[in-house]
């Protein structure tokens, strides 16, 4: 069944935004399709800078990179006329140097760049930068023409140690590091390593005439875990290919981090600063940000069973209170926010994890973004997900096998259950 978008008394209004989904019914299955060509432009529209990509900075860890080049493959989610990166060391503990970056295409053998399509990224016209700790950079804008659904790669030559990397750990795609003198502009690394890690790179925009972005805020279930779903196959990246097929100017920018919460941290330091410390770096920094689509708190609810955190156990008005104070970010700085409601988790792997309290607590937060009239649009990703026959379990079609995070094809239909009306422009 349908209900309608609730209406905000706000300079914004989005009481016209189309009727949100609340059925499973209206997931259906995204067909394989390839990326297809990058939607029309607005001739008439003025040129702005839109995010295209992202990867949240998580935590330091891992050895130091001393004396290397670091070179990783994003895929955009909207193209332009130009192209800038962002470098962070917000979670690092010593300055980072970056003696060169580059953009390419990528080459023919995995890793490769084609040295063709090469073009060298500066910042304030210089070739590098020294990133304090805690710090971002980003780069001036290179003229490189790119298309939606296009991958490019970006080489950077860090110079002196950094001490344990500032990554974003759970990556899912394969990152190169090679250690000597610059091979930034090389067509292969000498001698590479590999790791899943993002390293440094936490942001890719183009500018563009027209077009905006979809922030997803989330935890793992937005940020991808379980093989065999590689960065380019979590829900996030499906709802991008969604949007290309339909020809609509409109980036989606990953900022899930596994094990992430809405109001605790510490002491697990791995997944991230929570959602309420994290909001404006990976969400309100975003460069063309339009709409925020908010998928946190089922670690709020399993996180203090299984880790042994019971003075952080959570109650349904402590997770209401936290969620409210996103939303109320949001609005502030006339952000479109659409809430999506907890997948079930019964039966999880993960000892302590799931209990009976927690499962109504999940129903009752549910409960509440469906009809407690805070967002601006629901997304109901627990009805698309779950055993109609057992609703506090995932449908075994769309399981990892985890009982928790989805399968590929479970991302390809939270993707789906996405209307796409919710994220037109206002």
């Amino acid at each position: 069944m349908v209900a309608a978008v609730p209406e905000r008394n706000r300079k914004r209004s989005v009481a016209d935004i189309l009727p949100v989904l609340l059925g499973a019914a209206f997931a259906a299955v995204a067909t394989a399709c390839p990326v297809h060509a990058a939607p029309q432009e607005a001739q008439n529209a003025p040129s702005i800078t839109v995010g295209v990509w992202g990867a949240a900075p998580a935590f330091p860890t891992g050895p130091a990179v001393v004396a290397s080049t670091i070179r990783q493959t994003v895929r955009l989610s909207l193209g332009g006329e130009g192209v800038s990166i962002r470098l962070s060391n917000e979670m690092g503990q010593a300055p980072l140097v970056i003696k060169a970056a580059h953009v390419a295409l990528p080459g023919t053998q995995k890793g490769s760049i084609d040295p063709a399509s090469d073009h060298a990224l500066t910042f304030g016209g210089r070739k590098g930068i020294v990133i304090p700790p805690g710090g971002v950079a980003i780069s001036d804008v290179a003229s490189v023409t790119t298309s939606a659904g296009q991958d490019v790669v970006i080489s950077f030559y860090v110079s002196r140690s950094t001490g344990p990397v500032a990554t974003h750990p759970l990556g899912l795609a394969t990152t190169y590091v090679s250690r000597g003198p610059d091979a930034s502009t090389a067509s292969t690394l000498p001698n590479a390593t590999t790791t899943q890690a993002r390293l440094f790179l936490s942001g890719v925009s183009v500018v563009r005439r027209g077009g905006q972005a979809v922030v997803a805020l989330g935890d793992s279930i937005t940020d991808g875990l379980r093989s065999p779903v590689d960065a380019n196959q979590r829900w996030p990246d499906d709802l991008s290919q969604r949007l290309i097929r339909a020809g609509m100017a409109v980036s989606v920018v990953n900022a899930g981090i596994s094990g992430n919460r809405v109001q605790h941290d510490l002491p697990l330091a791995e997944s991230g600063p929570s959602a309420v410390s994290r909001f404006d770096r990976d969400v309100l920094s975003v460069p063309g940000v339009r709409t925020v689509i908010i998928m946190e708190s089922i670690n709020d609810i399993g996180h203090p069973g299984a880790q042994g955190l019971a003075e952080q156990a959570v109650s349904t008005e402590d997770l209401i209170a936290g969620l409210q104070q996103l939303v109320l970010r949001a609005h502030q700085h006339g952000l479109r926010v659409i809430g999506a409601t907890l997948t079930p988790f019964a039966g999880t792997i993960f000892p302590g994890y799931y209990s009976q309290a927690g499962e109504a607590k999940r129903q009752a937060v549910n409960q509440w973004i469906r009809t407690g009239r805070a967002f601006d649009g629901v997304v109901d990703m627990d009805a698309a997900l779950r055993d109609p026959a057992h609703p506090d379990h995932m449908l075994p079609a769309y399981d990892s096998g985890d009982h928790l995070h989805p399968n590929a094809e479970g991302y390809r239909h939270m993707a789906d259950a996405v209307p796409l009306s919710l994220l037109q422009a206002p």
